[in-house]
């Protein structure tokens, strides 16, 4: 009740320019899911890379258009390409991974939770105290 109540009001905000991303697995997941790839948010106008970043998983913006653009501009990100939104994702379990998303048009990082249901679609839940309140959004591994 209090997600609902609460999540729009500061979490909408937080998602609109976030990717997916997840840990190294160190638990076996099902055959052919990997949080590794490109995805896109669901409005599609953010393209983020998911791959290894030390021991972790990183995702760095690719493509950005339409309103996303607009959006971190106005916060003061000038170059969104190549910028890291995701950031020290360690796995928790199978197909469950936590860190920390950079959200350029707020321009503040949060504590996220990314949950990787099957091989085409990421969870990715951005959260304030520590998880107690988030808001969640679907995103599409770009074919």
């Amino acid at each position: 009740m209090i997600r609902r109540l609460l999540g729009p009001l500061f979490l909408g905000i937080v998602l609109a320019a976030v990717a997916p991303a997840g840990a190294v697995p160190t638990i076996a997941q099902p055959l052919g899911v990997s949080p590794y790839g490109h995805w896109l948010n669901p409005a599609g106008d953010v393209e983020v890379s998911v791959a290894p970043c030390g021991s972790l998983l990183c995702g760095t913006v690719t493509w950005v258009g339409g309103q996303a653009l607009a959006d971190a501009s106005d916060a003061g990100v000038q170059h969104l390409v190549g910028t890291q939104l995701l950031q020290g994702y360690h796995r928790e379990g199978a197909g469950t991974w936590q860190g920390e998303v950079f959200v350029p048009d707020m321009g503040a990082t949060f504590f996220s939770r990314i949950h990787q249901p099957d091989p085409g679609h990421l969870k990715i839940s951005g959260c304030i105290l520590h998880g107690l309140l988030c808001k969640s959004q679907i995103w599409t591994r770009r074919p």
